[in-house]
């Protein structure tokens, strides 16, 4: 055999030797610390959940694991950080379920929310809960669609802005059961809150952890959960659709994505840690008291999440004839 025959033949062999590109990306990472960057300032849900995940990712990867809070432009600016990180693993970014409302609602997205990422797991999910002012003459759902119908626009609901989760429930909800009503947008959740005590507006759909310390001392009424099973921060109220609303559903969450063409053993890894960290019954409970309901779900799962609530927001955000900025 020739000197090249033999060449080729032991570059074949040292090939068959070698591991999958894919395995050897796993294996080698994390080989630096890990920059998670949340779109949000800190404080907020998306941080909370951020920040319990990362301290134990750290843990269990062996690399440092940093919070990097980039607020700016409604979350874009964070979110544009990842969406062009180096797919490799170490840029991860934790997002609310705004991600998928901001493709209708922004003229020029500077990233494609699939195109541009690939989803490690949803984290958590943030059900909203339906309260009134104890003011209106209502103690159900069905009699607060009774009212909004007999009296169109008569109802005011705080939302803690345009095109907000809190909107988006609202809009769902009028959609849904063919009624009016008017949004006061304010400038974050506590203020919408503060309004509805005030009896400026009459309804909001609040996050459980704001809402229930008023509903336990009578200041606000309750009448049913957003999501599509009861929840576990309060099981005693139906949801929405089981109230009397066919197809009602609307929970956000916070999930975990890395920049698109990050190596899939990479995500498998990031997703198994990721998965056993929601799961601790420590950490289970520390979400439950903020009103989170741990998940922790497959990427192609979580993918398939992000592409449905695109296309669920884009109609409701038509429907309701909001004008993308």
């Amino acid at each position: 055999m020739s000197y090249a025959g033999r060449q080729i033949i032991a570059a074949a062999l040292m090939a068959a030797l070698l591991p999958p590109a894919g395995a050897a990306d796993a294996q080698s990472f994390p080989s630096r610390p890990i920059r998670v960057i949340v779109p949000q300032s800190a404080g907020g849900s998306t941080d909370f959940v951020a920040r319990a995940v990362a301290q134990r990712l750290d843990d269990a990867l062996k690399q440092p694991v940093v919070v990097d809070n980039r607020p700016g432009a409604g979350s874009l600016n964070g979110t544009e950080i990842v969406a062009k990180a180096t797919p490799d693993g170490h840029s991860l970014l934790v997002v609310a379920a705004s991600f998928t409302i901001n493709p209708s609602i922004r003229k020029n997205l500077p990233f494609d929310p699939v195109r541009d990422f690939s989803p490690v797991s949803q984290l958590v999910t943030l059900p909203h809960i339906l309260v009134v002012h104890p003011s209106v003459p209502v103690k159900s759902v069905q009699e607060l669609i009774a009212l909004a119908k007999a009296k169109p626009g008569s109802l005011n609901y705080g939302t803690s802005g345009v095109a907000t989760s809190t909107h988006m429930a609202a809009e769902l909800f009028l959609h849904l059961t063919g009624t009016q009503m008017v949004n006061i947008p304010y400038k974050g959740g506590a203020p919408g809150v503060a309004a509805l005590l005030g009896g400026q507006v009459q309804l909001y759909f609040a996050t459980i952890s704001t809402a229930m310390p008023h509903i336990k001392s009578g200041k606000l009424r309750a009448l049913a959960v957003t999501g599509s099973a009861r929840t576990a921060a309060a099981p005693e109220y139906p949801t929405i659709a089981e109230a009397g609303v066919p197809g009602y559903a609307h929970t956000s969450w916070v999930g975990m994505l890395a920049p698109a063409k990050t190596p899939k053993p990479v995500i498998a890894k990031l997703n198994a840690e990721v998965f056993k960290i929601v799961n601790l019954p420590e950490v289970k409970a520390l979400m439950l008291r903020d009103g989170l309901e741990s998940v922790g779900d497959k990427p192609e799962e979580f993918a398939a999440l992000i592409r449905s609530d695109i296309a669920k927001w884009a109609k409701v955000v038509k429907v309701a004839g909001i004008e993308p900025q």
